[in-house]
């Protein structure tokens, strides 16, 4: 495996590990279940487009029943 190879399997493999923990973390900003659910779905439309939005807002409505519940 030469140099460049190594890279584009390092950066297919970091990349969807980074968008979901940026979806993780993002989705929690905010103080109610609207505020979450917007900030979710802000990222997932800036990092995956439509789908991204609308899975960004569903962790952020899962984020929110988790402070919820706590």
């Amino acid at each position: 495996m030469d140099q460049m190879e190594l890279h584009m399997t390092r950066t297919m493999i970091l990349a969807p590990a980074a968008a979901l923990l940026s979806f993780a973390l993002l989705a929690g900003c905010g103080t109610n279940m609207e505020q979450r659910a917007a900030t979710g779905a802000a990222t997932g439309l800036i990092v995956a487009g439509p789908v991204g939005a609308a899975v960004g807002a569903g962790v952020g409505a899962v984020v929110n029943e988790t402070e919820e519940n706590k």
